[in-house]
């Protein structure tokens, strides 16, 4: 029996008739002390549809198992799952949405503790939005990332590869049969992406916060320890709710800051600013664009992973994971932050080893001296923007070169291959009305690929500027998240082609050459106006009148904050 009083008594003490009612639906065979059990709810995000989530359903077993074990009532709870690859126009769209549905489910239920099972880019960002928003104990076991395929010998990056393999059709160096015939070996196994994208930057950085076991993180999807740890989380669920472990008890400030350490060191996704950004929002957490580029624009980059270097997760994992990269830079992770076991993050430190150093690279001998993500502001950007100097091309961190302007992500298609269009290296794409409004739903569309007449000439990268975001697998001097975006009355809605934009990473900058008093005075042409997203009805409709802008997170304006786990009304 847990030390404190549990939440789902107030469904099933008592001898009054809505308390039969709960105790005899959900019998069904259980024995009369199951319901003096802590009820842990074991929220699933699996789905035929979510294809690197699929597994959870066996990781989920575990979990069950584990509860079990400790004393604990597993109850499977199956939630809404987003598949990268799969939803359109862009899973992003339904985050808030998925969050939201979460939240409401585990308020809703007679339900004292969570696992939080997820894997593909926004699962794991969506159950810490509404764990931080319900506040009841909480931990994430993420799905772990797929094993390493090859072709022709050579290792493939999940996602990244995809994008420089189509770049090589698109040069005419690579065969489109070759390109298919690549298909098949890419994705080798269960789990997801094997690069540094999103899906293993949120589950590493989810463990530097604090909400999964230490050590756990980057495990592989197909390894049998993931299940060995998914029991052991069962069991600690159990552990959490009798000592009334909340996410508002142990995710503060300081969680917030060793995330960002983190999320710097392993040199991830630019995605993680995005969530960060939003995680804490719901706890009220004064987190805020700048403190990414603070905390983390110094911290090296010690992880050489695609696709900023050359290994994926599962060399991540053979070489000591997380713990050892962290153990690298202690010396800038605040000791106060606690983790879901209790005790502080630095303490699973001591035994950390780096196994190799080719793949961790030591402090002394950093992959990017200065990695972190930097945050750029400007008069193209006075809500901030941000770039990943580790993804980026050196020779272009300081640049300035004539706008190339696309009105949508359509626009850009119907264009870029263009024999006649006026462009050429020193160009900077610019592409806007893909914002969280726009779209909406703040697509991965940031990376455009460059224009076939320039790839064939052997350029590999230009610098690219967008008001959307780019997958965590992709690579090139992109500036993405410009805020306020240009359906938001930002001012890349007035930006010309022709127009000069200076990029200077080092100065923190993003400007177009313009006078202010021009600026001031141009209005947004039909085109760009045309192309944003007008919704009437639904999920879009609710979601471009409350979506906030990426320099807070994208989060509704209305789920900001945290609601506790209070019922508002009893069932009659």
């Amino acid at each position: 029996m847990s030390a404190v009083a549990l939440r789902s008594t107030q469904w099933y003490s008592g001898d009054v008739r809505n308390a039969y009612i709960h105790r005899a639906w959900m019998r069904r065979g259980a024995p009369d002390d199951a319901f003096d059990r802590p009820q842990i709810a074991i929220a699933n995000t699996a789905s035929d549809l979510v294809p690197c989530n699929r597994h959870l359903t066996e990781v989920a077993a575990a979990v069950r198992d584990g509860v079990h074990a400790a004393g604990g009532t597993p109850l499977e709870l199956p939630v809404m799952g987003l598949g990268e690859t799969q939803v359109r126009p862009t899973a992003m769209l339904w985050r808030n949405l998925a969050a939201m549905q979460m939240e409401e489910a585990f308020r809703a239920n007679p339900v004292d503790g969570l696992v939080l099972l997820g894997g593909c880019d926004k699962t794991i960002p969506s159950l810490l939005m509404a764990a931080a928003s319900v506040d009841l104990p909480a931990v994430v076991v993420p799905g772990g990332p797929m094993l390493t395929g090859t072709f022709r010998g050579v290792p493939l990056g999940c996602g990244t590869d995809v994008f420089r393999l189509s770049e090589e059709v698109r040069a005419g160096t690579l065969s489109a049969e070759d390109f298919t015939r690549s298909e098949s070996a890419m994705i080798r196994s269960r789990g997801h992406c094997n690069t540094m994208g999103t899906a293993s930057t949120m589950a590493l950085v989810a463990e530097a916060l604090g909400t999964v076991v230490p050590g756990l993180a980057g495990t592989p999807a197909a390894d049998s320890r993931l299940l060995e740890a998914a029991h052991g989380t069962g069991r600690l669920v159990v552990e959490m709710v009798a000592a009334d472990r909340r996410p508002s008890t142990f995710l503060t400030r300081a969680s917030f800051a060793n995330a960002i350490v983190a999320l710097a060191a392993i040199g991830g996704s630019t995605n993680a600013v995005v969530h960060l950004l939003a995680i804490a929002g719901r706890l009220g957490i004064d987190l805020t664009l700048d403190d990414f580029d603070r905390i983390g624009s110094g911290v090296p980059v010690l992880v050489d992973l695609l696709p900023a270097g050359r290994f994926l997760m599962e060399d991540l994992h053979r070489a000591g994971g997380l713990l050892a990269v962290l153990g690298e830079v202690r010396d800038l992770l605040d000791p106060s932050a606690l983790t879901v076991t209790g005790r502080p993050l630095v303490d699973h430190l001591d035994d950390a080893p780096v196994w190799d150093p080719e793949v961790i690279r030591p402090r002394r001998a950093p992959l990017v001296d200065h990695g972190g993500i930097a945050v750029l502001r400007g008069n193209l950007a006075p809500g901030g923007a941000v770039v990943k100097p580790a993804a980026a091309s050196p020779h272009l961190m300081r640049h300035r070169g004539r706008a190339v302007v696309f009105d949508s992500i359509e626009d850009f298609h119907a264009r870029i291959d263009d024999p006649d269009l006026d462009v050429d290296a020193d160009s900077v794409l610019v592409l806007r009305g893909c914002g969280p409004r726009g779209y909406p739903g703040m697509p991965e569309v940031a990376n455009m690929p460059l224009p076939r007449k320039l790839l064939e000439q052997g350029v590999r990268d230009m610098v690219r500027v967008c008001d959307g975001r780019m997958s965590g697998t992709a690579y090139g001097t992109v500036v993405l998240h410009v805020a306020p975006e240009a359906a938001a009355g930002g001012p890349l809605a007035l930006v010309r082609t022709g127009d000069v934009i200076s990029l200077d990473v080092a100065a923190r900058r993003i400007d177009v050459e313009v006078d202010d008093a021009e600026l001031a005075a141009r209005t947004p042409s039909e085109a760009t106006t045309a192309a944003f997203a007008r919704p009437a009805r639904g999920w879009e409709r609710l979601y471009v009148d409350h979506v906030l802008q990426a320099d807070t997170g994208a989060d509704l304006d209305f789920l900001r904050g945290s609601s506790g786990s209070q019922v508002s009304r009893e069932s009659h």
